[in-house]
C-alpha cells in the first residue's frame, strides 16, 4: 500500500496505477488527511476495504468541466458539505458573510457555494446522469428530512429531493459507508439499496416497507407549525440505534415518500482503534503550503479524540441528531499510541492541547443499559436532574490522562473541549476535581452554564443554576487547596428560546456581581435540527408543546446580547433602552449595583434617582501647557 495522500490530480491516479476511482470524494473543505475531518475518516476506511478513493475537494461549482478532472468512477459520487454546514461556515448569527474560512487554503472565504451539497450533488447529476451519489457529512445528515433553514426563513425538503441525489449516510457513517459500497460492488443497483441502517433513501411506493411510522405530510408541515413541532419530537426520539423506528416522511406534492432507515449501531472500542489507526498523513495536501496552509488544521494537530457522542442532550446541539448519545471511546493503548506519535513531530513543543470529543469527562455510555437496549427515548440521562441509573465514574479517564503524562517529551496535557461539570459533581468521588486543577488547566478552564435564570436553562436541556454555582465553589475550594490560581471563563448564549429581557439582566447582574464582563458572547444561532431551533421557529417546546417566548426581532436580540457586556461603552444606548423597556430604572445611576451610569455623568442640575446617593463632583485643574517658556523657567534661564 503506498502510504501517501490519496488522488487530486490523472497524475495522482497514473503514479498508483489506477485507471478509475472506485469512488470520487467532493467536499466543501480543503483536502486534510487528518482524523479529525470527516472525508478523511471516510476516505481511508473505503480505502482499507480495498476501494480506489479520488478526493476533489474545493471544486469550482460555476464549471460543469472541474467534476471531470478524475475521470467517472466505478461506483459512485460521495459528497459532503465538510466538517461545518456550509451556511454555518459562511453566516454569522447575524447573517453577515464571515471574514475567514477555516477550512480552505489561507483561510480565503468564498472557495464552496452556500448550500453546498445540493450545489455539488446538482452539479454532478447534470454531467453524470446516472452515477450515484451518496450524501454524508454534517450538512446532510442534519437536514436529511424535513427542516426549518434560518438563513432563507423557511421549512425545506429533505436534502435528498433538493439535490437530486440517491442516499444519506447520516450520522457517523464507517459502517453504513461500507455496506453502501459492497452493495454497489455487487451489481446492486442504487434504488435497490434501501437496506442499510444509518442511511435515507426516497422511494415511490411504501409497498415494500416495513415496520415504519408514517411522519406528517411536508404540506401539513407548511401549513402548520403545530405539525412540525410534533413531527420534528418523533425524528428526535428516534434517533437512538436500538430503539429507534423507520420514518416516512411523505411529499405528496411530489408522490415521494423519504424514508429513514434506523441508526446505524455504535463502534465498538476496537472498531474506534481501528479507525483512528488508518494510516493518515496528519496534514493538509502539500499543494496547499504556497497559500497558508488549513488554520483549522491548528486546533486539531496537536489533540486527542478520545471518544464521540454525548448523552449531554442540549437543546441546542444537533449531537444527539448526528452522533447520538451512545458514547463510544477509544482504548488507552490507542491514544498512548497516537500520543507518542505526536510527539516525534518537529513542531510538537511537549503540550497536548486536548484529550476529549463532544464532552471531554464522557468515556462510557450513561448506563450499562445502553450497549445493549439504547438511550431512553423519553428520558435524559442529566436533565433535568442525573438519572438514578447514571455511572458517574471517572477513573478510566483519570487513569488516561495520568498515562499520557508520563510519556516522554509531554510537558503538560490540557483538556479543552469542555466538561460536563453536573457530571462531575454526579460523582461522589472528587479525584477528577483535583486531577484537572493540580495537572489539566491553564489558568482558565473553559465551562459552558449558558445562563443563569433557570427559566432558560429548563429550555436548553441544562441543569439549574444552583448546580452551577455549587460547581464553582468547590472548582475554588480545590484550587485554594492546591495553592493555585486558576478561574473560570464561562460560556453564555443570549436570546436563546425562553429568554425575555427579564432575563437577560438577571444574567447581567449576574455578571455584575461576578466582576466578569466576557469578551465574546454567543448568540443563539437556529442550526437545522436541533429541539432549540424547533422552538425558535415554531414557538413551541416539542417536548411538551407548551408556547415559548423567543426573540427574533434583531433589535430585541442586540439588546439582550449587549447586556451581557453592558461595560463596554458602545452598548450604552442598546443597554439603556433595555433596562427602560423592561422598567428596570433602577439599574441606571451610581449605585455599586448599578449596570450603567446616566449618560451625562453626574454633573449639575441632574436629577437623582430614588434611592439614590450623590457623589461629591471631582474638581478638574487646569493642565499647565508644557511650552518651551515654561521649560526654561523651570531649568532657571531666561528666554
Amino acid at each position: 500500500m503506498i502510504h501517501d495522500f490519496l488522488p487530486i490530480c490523472r497524475a495522482d491516479m497514473q503514479f498508483r496505477g489506477w485507471k478509475q476511482c472506485d469512488f470520487v470524494y467532493v467536499t466543501g473543505d480543503a483536502y486534510v488527511d487528518h482524523p479529525s475531518f470527516g472525508h478523511a475518516i471516510i476516505s481511508r476506511i473505503l480505502e482499507a476495504h480495498g476501494y480506489k478513493v479520488g478526493m476533489i475537494p474545493q471544486l469550482d461549482w460555476r464549471d460543469p468541466s472541474s467534476i471531470t478532472v478524475l475521470g467517472e468512477p466505478r461506483l459512485g459520487f460521495l459528497v459532503s458539505g465538510g466538517n461545518m454546514d456550509s451556511m454555518v461556515n459562511h453566516y454569522s448569527v447575524s447573517k453577515k458573510r464571515r471574514a475567514q474560512d477555516s477550512y480552505t487554503p489561507g483561510g480565503e472565504m468564498g472557495k464552496r457555494p452556500d448550500y453546498a451539497v445540493v450545489v455539488y450533488s446538482n452539479l454532478i447529476r447534470s454531467v453524470y446522469k446516472k452515477k450515484p451519489i451518496i450524501l454524508g457529512g454534517i450538512e446532510a445528515s442534519l437536514r436529511r428530512l424535513a427542516h426549518y433553514d434560518y438563513w432563507s426563513d423557511r421549512l425545506k425538503r429533505s436534502i435528498l429531493l433538493d439535490s437530486q441525489a440517491d442516499l444519506i449516510s447520516y450520522g457517523m457513517g464507517e459502517r453504513s459507508i461500507v455496506e453502501i459500497a459492497d452493495a454497489l460492488d455487487s451489481g446492486l443497483d442504487v434504488k435497490d439499496i434501501t437496506f442499510i441502517d444509518g442511511t435515507v433513501y426516497r422511494t415511490k411506493s411504501l409497498e415494500s416497507v416495513y415496520d415504519y411510522q408514517l411522519l406528517p405530510d411536508y404540506r401539513e408541515l407548511l401549513r402548520d407549525k403545530r405539525e412540525y413541532a410534533k413531527s420534528f419530537y418523533i425524528q428526535y426520539c428516534n434517533t437512538d440505534p436500538f430503539t429507534g423506528k423507520r420514518l416516512a416522511e411523505p411529499y405528496g406534492a411530489d408522490h415521494l415518500w423519504v424514508v429513514q432507515n434506523p441508526a446505524a449501531k455504535p463502534l465498538t472500542t476496537e472498531e474506534m482503534d481501528e479507525v483512528y489507526d488508518l494510516p493518515y498523513m496528519r496534514t493538509y495536501h502539500p499543494s496547499y503550503e504556497e497559500q497558508g496552509g488549513i488554520p483549522a488544521i491548528r486546533e486539531v494537530k496537536f489533540s486527542l479524540i478520545s471518544n464521540r457522542g454525548c448523552f449531554g442532550a442540549c437543546s441546542f446541539c444537533a449531537l444527539t441528531f448526528h452522533q447520538g448519545r451512545i458514547i463510544q471511546a477509544r482504548s488507552h493503548e490507542s491514544l498512548m499510541k497516537e500520543a507518542r506519535e505526536l510527539t516525534k513531530e518537529p513542531d510538537f513543543k511537549g503540550y497536548i492541547h486536548d484529550v476529549g470529543g463532544p464532552t471531554a469527562n464522557f468515556r462510557f455510555p450513561a448506563c450499562e443499559k445502553q450497549l445493549t437496549k439504547g438511550a431512553c427515548p423519553g428520558r435524559q440521562c442529566l436533565f433535568p436532574e442525573p438519572c438514578k441509573n447514571l455511572n458517574a465514574d471517572h477513573g478510566d479517564y483519570i487513569l488516561l490522562l495520568q498515562k499520557l503524562r508520563s510519556i516522554p517529551g509531554v510537558k503538560k496535557v490540557f483538556i479543552r473541549s469542555g466538561i460536563r461539570f453536573d457530571y462531575l459533581l454526579a460523582d461522589k468521588n472528587r479525584r477528577f476535581l483535583k486531577e484537572l486543577c493540580q495537572y489539566h488547566v491553564s489558568g482558565q478552564l473553559k465551562v459552558a452554564p449558558e445562563h443563569v435564570a433557570d427559566k432558560v436553562l429548563s429550555r436548553m436541556g441544562k441543569p439549574q443554576n444552583s448546580v452551577y454555582r455549587q460547581f464553582v465553589k468547590e472548582y475554588n475550594e480545590m484550587n485554594a487547596r492546591l495553592g493555585l490560581k486558576q478561574y473560570l471563563v464561562p460560556y453564555l448564549m443570549s436570546s436563546h428560546p425562553g429568554s425575555t429581557l427579564k432575563e437577560a439582566i438577571e444574567l447581567a447582574e449576574y455578571l455584575r456581581d461576578l466582576g466578569y464582563m466576557p469578551e465574546q458572547v454567543q448568540d443563539f444561532y437556529p442550526t437545522p435540527s436541533t429541539i432549540s431551533t424547533c422552538m425558535y421557529y415554531t414557538g413551541l417546546d416539542p417536548r411538551t408543546m407548551e408556547p415559548v417566548y423567543v426573540p427574533v426581532n434583531p433589535h430585541e436580540k442586540a439588546m439582550q446580547r449587549a447586556l451581557i457586556q453592558y461595560r463596554n461603552p458602545k452598548n450604552y444606548e442598546l443597554v439603556e433602552e433595555a433596562l427602560k423597556k423592561a422598567g428596570r430604572t433602577d439599574l441606571i445611576g451610581y449605585d455599586r449595583k448599578c449596570l450603567i451610569r446616566p449618560r451625562k455623568g453626574n454633573g449639575a442640575g441632574e436629577k437623582s434617582l430614588p434611592g439614590e446617593k450623590r457623589l461629591p463632583r471631582e474638581k478638574s485643574l487646569p493642565k499647565k501647557k508644557k511650552t518651551i517658556r515654561n521649560i526654561h523657567k523651570k531649568k532657571g534661564r531666561s528666554v
